[in-house]
């Protein structure tokens, strides 16, 4: 009988209740800006600036790589071996020019011919002076006198 009795309350509560239930209307809203215009210019910037973003990663990506392999080249036993090389030849170069200057049997005038660069001297030793001149591929030329007693060792 319990059972009966409160079915019978369920469903007069059921009952007033029901009239207080109400439903709304079902709107569709588009989430995204482009369909439904709000915030559309804002949207489309933050697009841009991804797509912005992802070409200069790309862009600073490849630049690094390139920069890598350029150290990886340059530091090949091949590469140090070669400027190792070309230091111990012009030093060798730079031993045979003093010792053009300043040897035993030093002389006046000399060129020599480097790479497309030409260094020219002269000793003027009335004056007491060495002129260098320096004239590299370009035309360029650089002078450089050198006062020969005035310094010592």
């Amino acid at each position: 009988m319990w059972f009966a009795v409160s079915g019978i309350i369920f469903i007069v509560f059921s009952v007033l209740y029901a009239s207080v239930a109400s439903a709304d209307e079902m709107v569709h809203k588009f989430k995204s800006p482009s369909f439904s215009g709000i915030g559309t210019s804002a949207h489309y910037l933050t697009i841009e600036n991804q797509e912005f973003n992802r070409k200069e990663a790309i862009k600073a990506e490849i630049k690094a790589y390139n920069e890598k392999l350029a150290r990886d080249e340059e530091n090949s036993t091949l590469a140090r071996f070669i400027r190792n090389l070309e230091s111990r030849v012009y030093a060798q170069l730079s031993r045979q020019l003093v010792d053009a200057l300043f040897g035993e049997n030093p002389s006046l005038s000399g060129i020599i011919e480097l790479l497309g660069n030409t260094i020219e001297y002269v000793v003027d030793e009335t004056a007491g002076l060495i002129t260098l001149k320096i004239t590299d591929s370009d035309g360029n030329t650089t002078e450089i006198t050198v006062p020969i007693g005035s310094f010592t060792f």
